[in-house]
C-alpha cells in the first residue's frame, strides 16, 4: 500500500484537541487495509516525528434514516478506520497550518 494511501485525512474534535496537548496523540482516518507499521512509516515521512505507539479501531457502519417532506428516507453510514498516534516526547505536529 503506498504511503499517500495510508492517511486519509486527520480527526480534529474537542476530545482529539485535548489529547494532543496533554497526552501528544493524535487521530487519523487511514485506509481500511493499513496495518500498524505503515500508519507509522506514513506519519513519520509526512511530518518527520517519531512515533512511539500507535492504536488502531475499526468503526463500524450506522444506519441513518430522516423524514423529509416525501417520507422517511433511510441509509448507512459507511464503517471506516481510524489510527490513535502517540508521538515520543517532545515531538509535535502542528495540524493547523
Amino acid at each position: 500500500m503506498k504511503l499517500s494511501e495510508v492517511l486519509v485525512r486527520p480527526v480534529i474534535t474537542e476530545k482529539v484537541n485535548l489529547q494532543m496537548e496533554r497526552n501528544g496523540r493524535y487521530t487519523f482516518v487511514v485506509g481500511h487495509q493499513a496495518n500498524k507499521l505503515e500508519i507509522k512509516k506514513a506519519v513519520e515521512s509526512f511530518y518527520g516525528v517519531q512515533v512511539a505507539n500507535v492504536n488502531t479501531i475499526v468503526v463500524p457502519a450506522k444506519n441513518k434514516s430522516r423524514f423529509t417532506k416525501d417520507g422517511l428516507l433511510s441509509g448507512r453510514k459507511p464503517s471506516y478506520k481510524k489510527a490513535v498516534v502517540t508521538l515520543a516526547e517532545g515531538e509535535t505536529i502542528d495540524l493547523f497550518v
